[in-house]
């Protein structure tokens, strides 16, 4: 998959100003309370962060689709109770001592913000957590916990791909949907 162009003048300067206002309310939320001196504070630090440490273009070409975000969000919410129950138990459970294992896992969807958003749902859910990102293979390096077999392995890739395709389908692009519909080690030859 070949990489979008950067976006022009007006989308750089319209990235920033959202990523200002973004650090004005992280700001905000930190001092607990606007106040017009909280306001002018983070407009200065959040200029001061753009400035002094700006972050590479993630540039969105994808589509937001209501219900497929609603999926992901519902299917999300249904992990997190799932995988903290579970985790809940293996620790109460006594003399009990669960294995862990990584994975890598090779998403279908290259692109920084779709390897941001998989890393960042599957780090939210209790017993996974991501060690590394492979971002140039497109490959996630994913910590689970309680691996008893080798399916449990499987299940997990399983669920990270799912995880992946949830997201895509949520606010990819047309040509991001027609990816998954192909296996990663089929992409190999592709890089």
């Amino acid at each position: 998959m070949t990489p979008s162009p950067p976006p022009g003048r007006y989308g750089r300067w319209r990235d920033q100003a959202i990523a200002l206002g973004w650090l004005i309310a992280v700001w905000n939320l930190l001092w607990g309370e606007v106040t017009w001196g909280n306001l002018v504070g983070g407009t200065l630090v959040g200029a001061a962060v753009l400035l002094f440490f700006p972050l590479p273009p993630v540039s969105f070409g994808g589509r937001l689709r209501p219900t497929a975000l609603l999926v992901l969000a519902g299917t999300f919410v249904v992990e997190l109770v799932s995988a903290s129950v579970h985790v809940a138990a293996i620790a109460v459970r006594p003399g009990f001592r669960p294995r862990g294992a990584i994975i890598g896992v090779r998403l279908r969807v290259r692109s920084d913000l779709n390897l941001a958003l998989t890393a960042e749902l599957l780090s939210l859910v209790p017993g996974t957590l991501i060690v590394q990102v492979d971002r140039d293979a497109g490959v996630l390096y994913v910590h689970v916990l309680d691996v008893r077999v080798p399916q449990d392995l499987t299940g997990s890739r399983d669920r990270v791909l799912a995880v992946e395709e949830r997201i895509v389908r949520a606010i990819g692009s047309d040509a991001e949907l027609r990816l998954l519909s192909t296996d990663p080690a089929d992409r190999r030859s592709e890089t």
